[in-house]
């Protein structure tokens, strides 16, 4: 099974709360293990000792054949959380899912959960891990209900003893029945996901299960079963191959910078340098990346300019495929410390990029007043809405400048929708990966009719015009 029949077959069956989609954690939602993250930090931190070191470690290569191998296994690495603080550990878990966990979130598994959502379906999380290290994923992908390995606290500090049955093999099954159980949930039409081979007994609580990105006990039993197989795109660390493009993508596109340069100076034309950067560089540095940029409605780019384009961003490759799909006559927003970039801040100055304070929303205000002008003199503006790149493909709240800009200069506003930059390079990463982004560009909204009293009320609407997008992607 392909993520495209997965979604139809979501899209196509039974709505409703009564359905539930329940998926596990690490293999099925996020590449690896996030536990190791968890060890990681403390290890580096200095607060496991030698023994509980040495301790996990033992029992990790020892294996976890049965379950009392794993029960053995969790209450060595649960102990030395002893004598932490619940707020302690969700502050952990915050911090590496945005540092580090949110960049192994596998986009097929996003765009699962979000079709299950559409549907009205009750989603669910399940793992054998403890809630602390999942609640900020579940958060971020805005799933309510967490099925986890219960840790005992006293008085808000953990005592590191496990509080009951830990969630693996018939531990998670059981957790999944009793919640079918008291919230009425029809298991026959629901659905299961999970990578291991130690969750058949799980994925068997409804009657949709699928083997996700199974190991080779998981792969087997589903082939014996017929339950239909998918295997996501991995998320691990890039290897050389990415430095490699990497490196060719930045030179190439520089270099570029220098072509369109020299050819402004030979015309003596502005307007010809950058129009030339904006080209060159874009399609020299994807194609140098290996990046593949599919664009659907490309004729509403063109079909109103001057425009305030928006656009929905989650990676520093965005403005890279932005220059691609409008390849003229626009400027940009961005935060005040891009200027100081030694490598793209002269170039942002050249082409006439406003930089704004976050942190100052009066200055930031002021900043952009000067926009407007230039929008009437015919050159578009490019903004994010959301104001910073996001962690995952979820839509943040939008800010209203960029629909106050657009009223106050008397242009249509056209939205650019974006799906997998994300993928391709992540906010905290540097590092490209070849692939294929998708680029929306939806017809242009008329906000001459708009009143500032109601101004939050459109902003929302085309807030979900971009859920709706990327959850029914035009032409999939």
């Amino acid at each position: 099974m392909n993520l495209e029949q997965a979604l139809e077959r979501v899209r196509t069956g039974p709505h409703g709360p009564q359905v539930a989609a329940f998926f596990d954690f690490d293999g099925t939602i996020v590449h690896g293990f996030s536990g190791v993250h968890f060890f990681r930090d403390r290890v580096l931190a200095g607060k496991v000792s030698a023994s509980e070191l040495a301790a996990t470690m033992i029992n990790g290569l020892r294996g976890t054949e049965t379950e009392d191998d794993f029960e053995r296994f969790v209450a060595i690495a649960f102990k030395a959380w002893r004598g932490h603080t619940e707020d302690e550990l969700y502050e952990i878990g915050n911090r590496l899912f945005m540092t580090t966990i949110a960049g192994h979130l596998y986009p097929e598994a996003w765009q699962l959960i979000g079709a299950h959502q559409n549907a009205g379906h009750t989603v669910v999380i399940a793992s054998s891990a403890s809630r602390y290290q999942i609640q900020a994923a579940g958060d971020a992908l805005g799933v309510e209900h967490i099925l986890f390995t219960p840790l005992e606290v006293e008085n808000g500090v953990l005592t590191g003893r496990v509080d009951g049955k830990s969630l693996w093999r018939s531990g998670k099954a059981q957790a999944a029945r009793s919640f079918i159980e008291t919230h009425g949930i029809d298991a026959e039409a629901s659905y299961t996901y999970s990578n291991g081979g130690e969750d058949v007994e799980f994925l068997a609580t409804t009657g949709n299960p699928t083997a996700t990105n199974p190991d080779r006990t998981l792969a087997r039993a589903a082939v014996e079963r017929d339950w239909p197989i998918m295997r996501f795109r991995p998320r691990g660390t890039p290897g050389a191959r990415e430095l490699v493009r990497t490196v060719a993508a930045y030179s190439g596109f520089f270099g570029s910078v220098w072509t369109g340069l020299g050819l402004g100076l030979v015309n003596r034309s502005r307007k010809t340098a950058l129009d030339s950067i904006i080209n060159i560089g874009s399609e020299v540095s994807l194609a140098l990346a290996g990046v593949n940029v599919r664009i659907v409605g490309e004729a509403n780019a063109w079909a109103v300019r001057p425009a305030v384009f928006i656009f929905n961003h989650q990676s520093q490759l965005d403005p890279i495929v932005l220059a691609k799909v409008l390849r003229q006559d626009f400027t940009g927003v961005t935060k005040k410390e891009m200027a100081d970039d030694p490598l793209f801040g002269p170039l942002l100055r050249f082409v006439g990029a406003t930089f704004v304070d976050r942190t100052n929303t009066e200055q930031a205000v002021a900043a952009l007043e000067p926009v407007v002008e230039t929008i009437r003199q015919g050159t578009s503006l490019v903004i994010a809405p959301e104001g910073t790149r996001s962690l995952t493909p979820a839509i943040g709240r939008f800010k209203k400048g960029a629909f106050h800009i657009a009223m106050q200069a008397g242009v249509p506003i056209v939205p650019v929708v974006i799906r997998n930059t994300g993928e391709i390079l992540w906010k905290h990463s540097t590092l490209l990966r070849p692939g294929t982004v998708d680029v929306a560009v939806l017809e242009p909204i008329d906000v001459n009719g708009w009143s500032r009293k109601k101004l939050g009320e459109h902003i929302a609407e085309v807030e979900d015009l971009y859920r709706h997008t990327l959850s029914s992607w035009p032409g999939d």
